[in-house]
C-alpha cells in the first residue's frame, strides 16, 4: 500500500466491504421493501411526471423503466428511481447523519443489480455497504448539525457509488476509484426547502446516477482521488470544514440497524409531535381543545412551521397541520396531505390553537434524539401532556416487520396495484436473502409495471 493509498478512505472502504451477516440482509430487505413502497406511491405524482417527460420516458412508465431493462441503461433507471422516493415524505431517515439514504443507494443498487446476473444475497449486501458508507461520512457531514449543504444527495452519492461498485466488482482499486470519482459529483444545498420546487428530487436523483456513473468510470480504468474525502482540497474541508472526522472510521454495528423508519407521509420532524399528540387525541375527539402547545428542538420549528398550508409539500413540512390531523381523526394519512383536506374547517381551527416552543433539553439532543412534547388545554382549563422522546419508527420506539408490510401493501394501493401485483413484490422480496437469482423479483416487477396496451405511450 502507497502512501497515497494509506488514507482513511482506505479504512472506510475496508468497514463498508466487510462480511454482511445473514441478519442483516434480513432486516436489508425490509429497508428495499420499504423504499419501493414510498416509490410506488409517488409514481403518478407531478415530480414522477416531470421526471419523465425530461427522460423522454412515458408519464406512466417510470417504475417500468427504472425497474426493467427494456428502455433505459442503469444511469437513467437510477436517475428515475432516485427522484421517487422522498416525494410523499415517507422514505427512511438515519438521525445522527441527518440523511435519508435509500433514495440514493437503493435506487442506485437496483438499477444496476436489475441488469446483472446477481443473487438476491449479493443486491442486499451492495445495499448495507452502500449504506453505511453514506452514513459514515453523512455522520462526519452532521456532526455540528445542519449546514447549507442538503447531506442525502452530498452524501448520499457516495452510497450511491459504492453500493453500485460492490454488484459490479469487487476489485479494491476499482472501489477506491468510484468513491473519488463520487465525491466529484457530490452536490445538493438547503435553498431548495425554502421555495416551492422539485430539487429535493434532482438532488437524490443525481446521487443515485452519479453513483452509478462513478462505479462505471471506475470499471472503465478511470482513476479517482484516494483522498477525496479527508485531503486538504477534499469533501470534508471543502462543504464540511470543522466537522469531527474521527467519525468516519469508528467501530460500530451495521448503520443501516439504525435506520428509522416513517409511518406517516409527513418531514420526520413533525413525526414525534405526532406521535405525542396521538397519545393526547381520545379526548380532543369530544372535547375541543383551547389551545395547543408543541415543544420540540430547533431544527423541526426552522423546517415545519408552516400554521396555513396551501400545498400537499408545505402541509408535510407543518407541525400546525400534522398535530391537527393526529388530534381531528388519529394517525396522518396520504389523503390528509391533499389539497381538499386542508382546508377542512375542523382541521383548519385546530391548526390555528397550536404554538411552538423551542425546548432546550430536546434541542440540545438534536440531532442523536429527535423528540417532541405536546400539552393541550382544554376549555375548562385543564391541561394534558404527552411526551415523546424518540417518535414510532425510530430504533427505540420501532415498526415491527408487520408494520412495515402494512405501510408497503397501502403506499403499493396508493401507488394503484392490485392485491395481487403488491403480493407478489412483497414475497420476492421477503424472499431475497435466499434467492439465487433476481428472477423472481423482475417478474414481479414486470407484472407490477408493464404497461398495458390501452395507456399512453407517448411522453
Amino acid at each position: 500500500m502507497t502512501e497515497a493509498t494509506a488514507q482513511p478512505e482506505a479504512k472506510l472502504i475496508g468497514l463498508c466491504r466487510r462480511p454482511v451477516g445473514m441478519d442483516v440482509l434480513k432486516r436489508a430487505r425490509f429497508t428495499l421493501l420499504d423504499w419501493l413502497g414510498c416509490c410506488i406511491a409517488a409514481q403518478g405524482s407531478d415530480v414522477a411526471r416531470a421526471f419523465a417527460r425530461a427522460s423522454r420516458v412515458p408519464e406512466t412508465e417510470v417504475m417500468h423503466a427504472g425497474l426493467t431493462s427494456a428502455s433505459c441503461d442503469a444511469q437513467q433507471a437510477a436517475l428515475l428511481l432516485g427522484a421517487l422516493g422522498n416525494v410523499l415524505e415517507m422514505d427512511d431517515l438515519h438521525r445522527a447523519s441527518i440523511l435519508h439514504p435509500g433514495d440514493a443507494v437503493c435506487a442506485s443498487t437496483l438499477a444496476v443489480a436489475l441488469r446483472a446476473d446477481r443473487s438476491g444475497a449479493e443486491v442486499l449486501r451492495a445495499l448495507t455497504r452502500g449504506y453505511e458508507a453514506a452514513i459514515r461520512i453523512g455522520r462526519v457531514a452532521a456532526s455540528g448539525g445542519y449546514t447549507t449543504f442538503y447531506n442525502s444527495g452530498t452524501c448520499g452519492v457516495f452510497g450511491a457509488a459504492l453500493a453500485a461498485m460492490d454488484v459490479m466488482s469487487d476489485d479494491e482499486t476499482a472501489v477506491a476509484d468510484a468513491l473519488g470519482q463520487a465525491g466529484m459529483m457530490a452536490s445538493g444545498i438547503w435553498q431548495c426547502r425554502l421555495e416551492q420546487t422539485f430539487s429535493k428530487q434532482l438532488a437524490t436523483a443525481h446521487a443515485a446516477r452519479a453513483g452509478v456513473l462513478a462505479a462505471e468510470l471506475a470499471m472503465a480504468g478511470f482513476p479517482g482521488a484516494r483522498a477525496i474525502l479527508t485531503g486538504p482540497m477534499g469533501f470534508f474541508q471543502s462543504y464540511y470544514p470543522g466537522a469531527d472526522v474521527a467519525a468516519l472510521t469508528r467501530p460500530g454495528d451495521w448503520a443501516l440497524l439504525e435506520m428509522s423508519f416513517k409511518p406517516f407521509p409527513a418531514c420526520r420532524h413533525t413525526h414525534p409531535a405526532i406521535s405525542a399528540a396521538l397519545d393526547l387525541a381520545s379526548r380532543a375527539a369530544s372535547a375541543p381543545p383551547g389551545h395547543i402547545d408543541i415543544h420540540t428542538y430547533r431544527a423541526a420549528l426552522d423546517f415545519c412551521d408552516a400554521p396555513c398550508p396551501t400545498t400537499p409539500d408545505q402541509a408535510r413540512f407543518s407541525l400546525q397541520h400534522c398535530v391537527a390531523v393526529a388530534l381531528s381523526k388519529g394517525r396522518p394519512e396520504i389523503a390528509d396531505f391533499d389539497i381538499e383536506a386542508l382546508s377542512r374547517p375542523d382541521i383548519e381551527a385546530l391548526r390555528a390553537k397550536v404554538r411552538l416552543h423551542v425546548d432546550p433539553a430536546l434541542d440540545a439532543a438534536f440531532p442523536q434524539g429527535y423528540g417532541a412534547r405536546v400539552s393541550v388545554t382544554w376549555a375548562d382549563g385543564t391541561v394534558d401532556e404527552a411526551i415523546c422522546p424518540a417518535a414510532w419508527g425510530d430504533p427505540e420506539n420501532p415498526m415491527d416487520n408487520s408494520d412495515l408490510i402494512a405501510k408497503f401493501c397501502a403506499n403499493a394501493a396508493s401507488g394503484r396495484l392490485r392485491p395481487d401485483q403488491t403480493d407478489r413484490i412483497l414475497g420476492a422480496v421477503m424472499d431475497l436473502p435466499d434467492a439465487a437469482d433476481l428472477s423472481a423479483l423482475k417478474s414481479a416487477f414486470a407484472m407490477a409495471f408493464t404497461p398495458t396496451p390501452e395507456e399512453t405511450r407517448c411522453p
